[in-house]
């Protein structure tokens, strides 16, 4: 056991100097080719911020740091994430569902950050299990491999989480938001008025989308095509309706107030069914601790006085 703690640490040493190495060869400017786009895109400007979209927050200088330094490593990266994680097409549906305004790359060397957190962390516990327990140095290295695999694949997760969480925060807003439209509409006010006031007068995800479609009318995309953006970007089904039946309802002259309100009673309707069926699950979740706390309690209780008068008369 001492003989194998100096070569774990002069193989850990080792392994962290060739790593910082081809850091510092990957990173060169000299030995980086850097296209056209490359050069430019520093000096670019990206601020979509308007009246109704806020800015959006600036990255720390830490963040910032970290992704100049592992930059070219995550851009060789960036074909083993796919595969694990699926393609580009879907990780931007994705992005665009989980309500956030970076892009593809971001959230790739996210991942990258994730995956090398993971490897740190295996790296750790197979000193751990090859030091002090002995066990196979093949082991550690799965381990390492493992740890990897679960920061990338757990950061896609939280995406995943996060388009969950949204979708719920959308179904919770859209039948106070499409009253407030029906209100606003029946007044006498236009569609896309009564979606801005709705987006300046409230607060919460579906303001800001209709923040964003108000937005794209304004800088001359037609209504009926914004409003199917609007059910694109969005996880929840509702809103894809509701998008469609708008649109239809301005271009035949339908009454709009109507089926706003039509749309609303089709989304309290459908929320109702989610809770019954969330109830159902829970159901039998909560038969657990009746069959395996209370019921054992119950028999022991049922018995026990008997079992006391017989031992008495015994």
């Amino acid at each position: 056991m001492s003989g194998a703690a100096p070569v774990l640490i002069g193989a850990g040493i080792g392994l962290v100097a060739g790593i910082g190495l081809a850091l510092v060869a990957v990173g060169n400017p000299w030995l980086r080719r850097r296209d056209l786009a490359a050069r430019v895109d520093p000096y670019l400007r990206r601020d979509r911020g308007s009246a109704l979209l806020e800015h959006g927050a600036s990255a720390s200088g830490a963040r910032t740091f970290v992704r100049t330094l592992l930059g070219p490593v995550a851009q060789r990266m960036l074909g083993l994430l796919e595969r694990l994680t699926g393609g580009s097409e879907q990780l931007e549906k994705r992005l665009r569902m989980a309500g956030r305004t970076s892009g593809i790359e971001a959230f790739r060397v996210e991942q990258v950050l994730w995956g090398i957190a993971g490897l740190v962390i295996g790296l750790v516990l197979a000193f751990l299990a090859v030091g002090a327990r002995g066990a196979s140095p093949l082991l550690g290295l799965l381990i390492v491999l493992l740890g990897g695999v679960i920061g990338i694949v757990g950061r896609d997760h939280l995406l995943q989480r996060t388009v969950a969480r949204r979708a719920a925060r959308l179904a919770r807003e859209f039948p106070t938001v499409a009253d407030l439209l029906a209100l606003a509409v029946a007044a006498g006010e236009s569609p896309v008025a009564a979606m801005e006031r709705v987006a300046r007068s409230s607060r919460g995800a579906l303001p800001e989308e209709f923040g964003r479609t108000v937005a794209e009318i304004r800088a001359g995309s037609s209504v009926s095509h914004a409003l199917v953006q609007l059910g694109n970007r969005t996880p929840l089904e509702a809103l894809a309706r509701f998008g469609e039946g708008v649109s239809i309802a301005i271009e035949r002259g339908t009454p709009l107030a109507e089926v706003l309100r039509a749309q609303a009673q089709d989304a309290r309707e459908a929320s109702k069914r989610d809770l019954m069926e969330l109830a159902g699950r829970r159901e039998i979740l909560m038969m657990v601790p009746v069959v395996f706390f209370v019921l054992p309690l119950v028999i022991v209780f049922a018995i026990f006085p008997g079992l006391a008068v017989l031992d008495i008369a015994l």
